[in-house]
Order: structure tokens, then sequence, then C-alpha cells
């Protein structure tokens, strides 16, 4: 690597396969950015930082000898009091910290740490993300980008090409898709059923040096075994009835570009032992066929189950999930990121009036906040379809609560059992609410007139939307 630094550069830390494979494709897509990465152990020792991370000073690093983070970025002989990174590699989640020079361990201006898993399944690493000194919605440029001179998915404070967000989880997202774009590495998007995952897959491919090669779609759920393995890998003449001529798997056809394998997890154990031979190998067999195909493509793979409990429980090959999960995604649920949701439905709105040739609407306050409180079971998905029905059975300006009450009931399911508990949801919510009133708000007074603990009444008031 030009002009980094020693410690920096080395993979000898990383006995590990998987951190290994991980650093390096950190390190392919980290060299030319200007923003600030860097990798710690769990030691705190810096094993992998790009040129921007370094400051000035960077003391012993700067040097070519190992260092802790602390002497590296901001020469100090102590660690700092707290530091936030070391928290991920118990907690194994995202943390977002703030800059400040408190000694709380931000005082390097520490602003996002992600989880690098390693073989075993344990934390092996951290990655941190530091605040820019520039804009911080400034777009970093590769060098690969700079080469080419090709646009990417425009980034707004809200917008990464076609994903919208303004919360914090989203914001996080789009960091980390500028981040790994540019790198081969396979990716794994786990989230919910609606929640994006295709789009984030899509993103990511149009953010990369790819994005002028094919992005081809594949639902692993919808199709059995060997139809699955004909449509990946293609079959030759004969290999099976109705064969009558050879035919290139999707593998081939996405060649030079990337393939979202979805719904990973519902393929069988056979598929899977040959869908790893591909990742390892590089190359394809096509179904009946003797003959290697040397194949380049990036996998992005997406479910909506944990793989971690499938491996456990041995129903998901635990060697394949660590090639898929080098670059592991967490989309979160609508749920989670309710800030979103007004962006999101003026997005919608707007998509839904250019497609049935309307007029563009406007919605009410009062609509806004309903749409923002609602439970979105379905998440993403579920609100964009609701706001296109609204937009079609609606003729005035404004979308109102009327018109979205209205629109619900004409929805309902009219089976006895789905009646029956929409029903109940909607009496346990209004009983809820009674005992908030009668207790002024008091949550703990609340959940002994309801007879249920504390937790359990916050669970409930958080999945029924209920401020």
């Amino acid at each position: 690597m030009a002009g980094s630094h020693a410690p920096a550069t080395s993979l000898s830390p990383f006995a590990d396969p998987i951190l290994a494979a991980r650093l390096e494709a950190l390190r392919q897509l980290a060299d030319g950015l200007t923003d600030r990465v860097a990798v710690m152990d769990r030691d705190l020792n810096v094993v992998y930082a790009n040129d921007a991370a370094w400051t000035k000073d960077g003391g012993d690093a700067a040097a070519g000898k190992p260092a802790k983070c602390y002497q590296a970025f901001v020469q100090m002989e102590d660690p700092c009091g707290t530091c936030p990174a070391e928290s991920v590699f118990e907690t194994r989640e995202v943390r977002t910290v703030a800059c400040n020079s408190s000694g709380d361990g931000t005082a390097c201006g520490m602003h996002q740490a992600f989880p690098l898993m390693s073989a075993s399944g344990d934390v092996g690493s951290v990655l941190v993300l530091f605040h820019k000194a520039s804009d911080p919605h400034s777009l970093p440029k590769t060098l690969l980008q700079q080469k080419l001179g090709r646009s990417r998915p425009e980034r707004t404070e809200s917008w990464l090409g076609d994903l919208v967000g303004a919360s914090s989880v989203m914001q996080q997202l789009f960091d980390l898709i500028r981040l790994v774009a540019d790198s081969s590495a396979t990716v794994l998007i786990q989230g919910e059923s609606g929640t994006g995952k295709e789009l984030v897959a899509r993103t990511i491919h149009q953010a990369s040096y790819r994005r002028d090669k094919p992005f081809v779609v594949v639902d692993c759920g919808a199709l059995p075994e060997t139809l699955l393995e004909s449509e990946l890998f293609g079959h030759v003449k004969g290999a099976f009835t109705g064969a009558a001529g050879a035919k290139p798997g999707l593998f081939e056809e996405a060649d030079g570009g990337t393939i979202f394998l979805d719904e990973i997890a519902d393929t069988s154990p056979t598929f899977q032992a040959k869908l790893l031979r591909v990742l390892q190998e590089g190359e394809i067999k096509r179904v009946g066929g003797t003959q290697p195909i040397k194949i380049d493509v990036r996998v992005i793979s997406a479910t909506n189950k944990d793989l971690n409990d499938l491996v456990k429980a041995k129903a998901f090959r635990q060697d394949l999930y660590y090639r898929l999960a080098v670059l592991p995604v967490h989309l979160p649920p609508l749920r989670e990121r309710r800030a979103d949701i007004p962006l999101l439905v003026m997005k919608f709105i707007a998509d839904s009036c250019q497609r049935h040739r309307q007029e563009l609407r406007q919605v009410s306050e009062e609509a806004m906040r309903a749409l923002t409180a609602a439970p979105w079971q379905g998440n993403v998905r579920e609100l964009q379809h609701y706001i296109e029905r609204a937009v079609v059975t609606t003729t005035h300006p404004e979308l109102t609560c009327t018109d979205l009450v209205n629109l619900k009931s004409h929805a309902e399911p009219l089976d006895l059992r789905s009646v029956g508990r929409d029903a109940a949801r909607q009496a346990e919510r209004a009983r809820i609410l009674q005992a908030l009133q009668q207790t002024s708000g008091n949550r703990m007074k609340a959940a002994r007139l309801l007879k249920i603990s504390r937790a359990s009444l916050y669970n409930k008031l958080h999945n029924f939307g209920i401020q």
C-alpha cells in the first residue's frame, strides 16, 4: 500500500482467515478515502488505519512501530477513561458516539464503531470511523472514482440514491454503504421483511465501480433447489429432461457486476455447499457440465432471519455464513426510524402521483402524525403500498385522517381470525390509553392498574406507537 504506515498494512495481527479477508477488503477500499478509518483489536492496538486517519504527529505509529489508538491519534500515554469502541466487543452492536475531549474515549474524534466478526463468531476487532474535518455531508471520492470520473448515487443530508433517511441509524447506513461500496467483499444484509434490503443492495452496487455492469436479483426462497441451481449456474445440453440446449446461468449473466441472493436462509444444505465452492474458488460449473467457468461477481445476500441462530441450530452452514458476512449490514425496522416516516411519505406520494398521472398531493399535519405513530408491521413496503392506495382512491389535494381511516376500513381483511386479532389489538390499545389517562401519564401506576409489568407496558407502548 503506497504511502501507508507499516502497522496499518500488516495482516499479521489477524491469524483468523475471516478477519484477514475483512481487513484486506477494508484496506482496498479505504486507502483512497478522505474519511478517517481505523481498525483496532481488543487491546486497542491499531492494526489498520488509512492515511487520512493519522494526525500530523502520529506518535510511534507514524514511525512504523506498533501503537495503541490513544498513542496514535491523540498522543496520550494512558488510555482514555472509557472507550465506546470497547463495548462493541461485548454488545456486538454498532455504536454512535459524540466527539469531545472530556476523557470519555472520544477525544480522538470517534464517530461510529462497527463490530468485525471472527470465524468463531466473536467480535475479533472493531472498525472505527472518525468525524470528518470538513462538511459532514461532503462526499468522499476514492482514487478509482477519480480515475474513472463516473457518477455515484447522489448523497444529500437525507438521501443516498433512492434510500431516504434523516435518522441516526440511516445516516450510519449511508456512511457504511459509501465505505464498503468499492470493495469486492461479500455483503450480508439482515433485516425484517419490507425494510428495503434489495434497495440497499442496489445502492451498494450503484455506488461501486461495478455500477455499469449487471445487477442481478435472485429470490432464493421462491425456487426449488434443482431449479435454483440451474438458474444460478446454468446447464449443459441434456443435463436433465427438457434441457434441449446449453443455457448460461445468472452468475455468468452478472459477470463483472453484482448478484443479489435474497432470502439466502431458505436454501438447502446441498445448495449451500455448492455456493460455498463458488465463493471460495471464484468459478462455477454448469449443471451436468465438468468444465469450470471463471466469474468475477460480487455477491450480496439478504435474509429476514437471524443467520447466527440458524448456524447454532445447524440449519445453516457456518463456513458459508462467514463467507457471506465479510461485511455485515443490519437494516433497522421502520419502528426504529420513525423520524424518517414523513420523508418516506412525501417520497411515496410524489412517486405515486407521478405514476398515476395525478397532481401532487399534500398531507395534513394530523394525518402525518397518525402515519408517524402507526405500527407498520410490514415496514417500508407496507407504508409504500398504503400511500399508493390513498393516492389512487382519493381526489382532493390534501390527505386527511378521514381518508386514512376510510382507507384502512376498506383494506381490512374479512376472515374471522384477522378481524378478531385486529379487534383485540384495538381494544388493548384503548385500555392502555385509558389507564394512562387515569394515572395522569404515570407509567408505573398504569402498569399496576393493568396488572402487567412496567417492562411489558413499555413494550406495548412501543408496539402501539404511543408516545
